[in-house]
């Protein structure tokens, strides 16, 4: 997306594997989301805030050993869009991927995986996707929209391809 604003980078983001390393609770943006399809806009919605709650929360219980069920969830979530959003070089998800990725993620579909099999959890359910509902995909390249109806066909499609695995 387009930056006309403030990037912070944080060095332990960038150590984990993070790349670009920016800190999204801390970075201000005036002009990415102007740059991107309604589509894009609905499915990630919610991302930034989890992802700041998310960093938030590693970093309170970072010495804790007793959790509570809910913070393990929620940093089990927040590993995991930490992993989704990690893309190979040279490689960027198409739009359509990009939007049921960000769906199924904050959908929660990712939670319960282990986070070394999130990348390859992602792979087939696009591919999963593609070959049995062509028309997601397809949809959301024509209407550059995520409709409410549309955003639970991928979310179902999603927790169908997770029950199978």
């Amino acid at each position: 997306s387009i930056t006309d604003g403030q990037i912070f980078l944080e060095s332990d983001l960038f150590f984990s594997g993070m790349r670009p390393a920016i800190n999204v609770g801390l970075s201000v943006s005036r002009v990415g989301g102007a740059a991107q399809t309604k589509a894009m806009k609905k499915a990630s919605g919610s991302i930034r805030i989890d992802l700041a709650q998310y960093r938030e929360m590693a970093v309170f219980t970072q010495f804790s050993s007793d959790l509570d069920p809910a913070t393990k969830e929620q940093l089990s979530y927040g590993e995991g869009l930490m992993e989704l959003l990690k893309q190979p070089l040279c490689r960027p998800l198409s739009m359509p991927e990009q939007v049921i990725t960000l769906v199924a993620a904050t959908r929660k579909v990712f939670l319960g995986i282990e986070k070394k099999k999130i990348k390859p959890f992602q792979t087939g359910l696009l591919d999963y996707v593609k070959e049995n509902y062509p028309d997601i995909p397809e949809e959301l390249e024509r209407e550059k929209a995520l409709a409410a109806e549309l955003a639970d066909r991928i979310a179902a499609a999603a927790e169908e391809y997770k029950s199978r695995c």
